[in-house]
């Protein structure tokens, strides 16, 4: 009963528009920065290595390598701070939901995907 009640509120905070993306993707994502009185839109472009949750607490975490230093950053699915999610590669399948093995990976291997291939017949 609590759980219908709380779906209820947030329904309309759910944002529509969001792609389908999983874990091994590498997706560019577009986040508002608030700098003083003014608004621009700052890019995080890297390799998608969780998604947890449901509803409007999902989240997804993005791993960037540049020069051999990683960042990780864990996004809000439905944040208002994201302006847009854009997948740039799309992997092949992988076996486990999680892909937290690719941080003991360092330099190019960090940073590459095996690309999902479509063939024109």
């Amino acid at each position: 009963m609590n759980q219908d009640i709380l779906r209820e509120v947030t329904k309309h905070q759910l944002k529509a528009e969001i792609p389908l993306f999983k874990v091994g993707d590498e997706v560019c994502v577009s986040i508002k920065v608030k700098e003083g009185g003014k608004e621009r839109i700052q890019k995080f472009t890297g390799i998608v290595i969780a998604r947890k949750g449901s509803g409007i607490s999902e989240t997804f975490t993005v791993r960037r390598v540049v020069s051999d230093f990683a960042v990780e950053r864990v996004f809000h699915l439905h944040a208002p701070n994201i302006s847009g999610i854009k997948v740039t590669k799309e992997s092949v399948v992988l076996d486990t939901a999680k892909w937290y093995k690719s941080r003991k990976w360092v330099g190019k291997a960090a940073s590459q995907v095996r690309e999902k291939r479509l063939f024109a017949k």
